[in-house]
């Protein structure tokens, strides 16, 4: 049976492909976005504060190779139709992560009762970043005429990664009693929260859904496939770390996931000559939706069995 929160988004889905007049308001995107952000960052910094950082780092840097090895990957798939920089600015969509997509995880595994690693959102945060600046590689190599600092700024204090990383210094460092007044708000929420903005999601994908006809099966074929095989190379990575049965789902979900916010943020500075229509159709029209859908439950059950 379908979680709710995913219900919500069919009926957006559906609501935009009859051409329904149904719109939310920007505004309320927005804020939910910060709220989801805020709260999977809350969640991650509480937990955080219950261990100890330094057996972290390995992780950390497991977890950056995993979004370049990606990145790489994708890269060299897509050049076989793509022109090079078109590869690039998409490939690097599919080696960074969705925010969504790790909410959904969240709530699923949440709703199941099973446990996971408070560290995920941290890897959430650090996936967003390596896939950009490989892709920027991969599009232009490296040369003077690269404005590093304004990549930089864009690409490591972005709206989501900056959200994210407050979160969880404010959960870090208030710890589980400080945190405890915001819990109505923060916890008890959060699947409502959830359920609005997939209700949104599905209206954007119905619209996406259209431009993706435009891209021919090569396109589609990739969205559906490339997730499979980074989930894979996220469970590989989990059990490189000695991650549980959740921990194991979170992270292939976390890989499974192609970033549609941050990524075309900063590609549309880095890589203006880049065609959005081509990352975008096949984010949103297809690896989001297969992932929410029918991807979570599938990683899970490739998680149990390396895990059996």
């Amino acid at each position: 049976m379908l979680d709710v929160v995913v219900l919500f988004f069919l009926f957006g889905l559906l609501a935009g492909l009859v051409r329904s007049e149904l719109k939310l308001p920007p505004a309320l995107y927005d804020t939910l976005s910060l709220f989801l952000l805020l709260a999977i960052g809350l969640k991650g910094g509480v937990g955080l504060a219950q261990q100890s950082l330094l057996p972290l780092l390995p992780q950390l840097a497991l977890v950056i190779l995993l979004g370049v090895v990606q990145t790489l990957l994708g890269f060299a798939v897509l050049r076989l139709k793509m022109n090079r920089v078109d590869a690039a600015a998409t490939a690097a969509h599919y080696g960074s992560v969705s925010v969504a997509t790790f909410a959904v995880g969240v709530n699923w595994l949440t709703e199941r009762g099973i446990s996971f690693e408070s560290q995920l959102s941290i890897f959430l945060a650090v996936m967003e970043i390596p896939a950009i600046l490989v892709g920027i590689v991969l599009a232009r190599g490296i040369s003077r005429e690269t404005r590093w600092r304004m990549l930089a700024h864009e690409s490591f204090l972005g709206k989501g990664v900056t959200l994210l990383l407050g979160g969880m210094a404010i959960g870090y460092l208030a710890g589980p009693d400080g945190v405890a007044p915001l819990k109505p708000l923060f916890v008890d929420l959060f699947k409502g929260a959830l359920a609005l903005f997939l209700l949104e999601m599905g209206l954007i994908v119905a619209r996406q859904c259209q431009d993706l006809r435009k891209h021919g099966f090569f396109l589609l074929g990739f969205a559906l496939l490339m997730p499979l095989a980074s989930a894979g190379l996220g469970l590989a990575a989990g059990q490189l770390m000695g991650l549980s049965l959740g921990g194991l789902t979170l992270l292939a979900t976390l890989a499974a996931s192609a970033s549609y916010i941050a990524v075309p943020a900063t590609m549309r500075i880095a890589l203006p000559q880049a065609n959005p229509g081509l990352s975008l159709s096949a984010v949103l029209g297809v690896t989001f939706p297969f992932n929410i859908m029918l991807g979570i439950p599938l990683y899970h059950s490739w998680a149990r069995h390396f895990t059996e």
